[in-house]
């Protein structure tokens, strides 16, 4: 901070939304607290591990359908090749200003970026895919804690992924 500034409030997201969805009639959001979720050391160095990504900011191939810019509750999970180009991809989310990641889609979905720490030895490895999906919001946090979110974890698994980076939009 440069003398003579003043500190700025930080924005109270959970409140800003809870305010909003409120003044709709809808009741306060029942966040998720992770109390269980563990916290592990990586068992190897970085440049061993393969690294495999996950975006939720409505990103898919142009040959696949468009994500419902507007969409609630959308668990749909699209499998996309480690090696699809970097222009291929079409943004389609209503929540978010992507005019930056038109431009670059790195900026929501960085697999250039990943080919590049795995190309110079920062990272072992790219696992086969990379996921685009779980865009919108979504309220069945239990479809996700029982369905969506184990058959993904057994997709990772599979693949042998030892890190995900998330990008979420």
């Amino acid at each position: 901070m440069l003398p003579g500034e003043r500190m700025k409030e930080p924005i109270r997201y959970v409140d800003a939304l809870n305010d909003y969805y409120g003044a709709m009639g809808n009741p306060p959001y029942k966040w998720t607290v992770n109390e269980t979720a563990p916290l592990h050391r990586l068992d190897k160095p970085l440049s061993e591990c393969r690294v495999s990504l996950l975006t939720s900011g409505g990103v898919s191939q142009c040959a696949m359908p468009a994500f419902n810019p507007d969409a609630r509750n959308d668990h749909r999970l699209d499998s996309i090749s480690r090696d699809a180009a970097v222009d291929d991809f079409q943004i389609h989310d209503s929540y978010y200003d992507h005019t930056d990641a038109e431009a670059d889609i790195n900026c929501v979905f960085p697999l250039a970026r990943l080919r590049e720490l795995a190309a110079s030895g920062e990272i072992g490895s790219l696992a086969e895919h990379f996921w685009s999906g779980f865009m919108g919001r979504i309220y069945n946090r239990s479809k996700v804690l029982e369905e969506s979110g184990p058959a993904f974890a057994e997709r990772l698994e599979d693949e042998r992924v030892d890190i995900l980076v998330a990008a979420p939009s």
